[in-house]
């Protein structure tokens, strides 16, 4: 157990120097206007180049990125149904599908699906 605490300690204390480090060699010491200003072909932006994120756009990408990890967590449940006892696995993956349902009905519910408007 000391090993492990010794360790763990020495592993805490090199990554505290790397990035203490890091964040010592990375500041920029000369700021300059110019170098700070968004370039456009040698020329001043006609507008500005903080264009405000569309919040849709964001929430469409997280629904999207969740609804992937969860099309992963069932891929997984098909090979098992060859290994595993046949009514276990069905009430799991029963359970498992009536939990992303809901999940969907909830999203659904709240207006996050409805992309036109």
């Amino acid at each position: 157990m000391q090993i492990i605490t010794t360790i763990s300690l020495i592993i805490f204390c090199i990554s505290c120097i790397v990035m203490l480090l890091a964040s010592i060699l990375s500041k920029k010491t000369f700021m300059d206007r110019e170098k700070c200003s968004p370039f456009e072909c040698g020329f001043d932006p006609k507008s500005s180049s903080r264009i405000p994120f569309s919040l849709r756009f964001f929430l469409i990408t997280i629904i999207f990125l969740i609804f992937d990890v969860e099309i992963v967590l069932l891929m997984p449940v098909i090979v098992i149904m060859k290994m595993s006892n046949l009514m276990i696995w069905t009430y799991s993956s029963i359970f498992f599908l009536i939990i992303l349902l809901i999940g969907l009905y909830h999203e659904w519910s709240q207006g996050a699906l409805e992309w036109s408007s």
